[in-house]
């Protein structure tokens, strides 16, 4: 043996993002659902034009699926964050204790 560590496998997966958007008049609603594969995270924003505005619906559809891509990306975070949060409390719960420790 060589003395080098293995180089581990590389983790990949696919996921998919659908998106919907709907405009009525001057609200545009964006609903987008995540699927890694093993959960299904679903989010929904909207965007309301101005008066002033002009009429166009790219700008509508731009804001409320920036804000679903958002509010997506602020769940994922979280999620990762609890789920790391947890796994270290496992850890430490879980590892030997220390010698002089009570």
């Amino acid at each position: 043996m060589s003395g080098r560590a293995a180089v581990p496998e590389p983790h990949s997966s696919e996921w998919s993002v659908r998106l919907r958007v709907v405009e009525v008049g001057d609200l545009t609603q964006a609903h987008a659902v995540l699927d890694t594969g093993v959960n299904l995270i679903e989010v929904e924003a909207e965007a309301h034009r101005s008066p002033t505005d002009p009429a166009d619906p790219g700008i509508g559809d731009e804001l409320a699926v920036g804000r679903a891509l958002s509010e997506l990306g602020r769940q994922l975070v979280h999620r990762g964050s609890v789920a790391a949060e947890a796994a270290e409390s496992a850890r430490r719960r879980d590892a030997p204790p220390s010698e002089g420790a009570w």
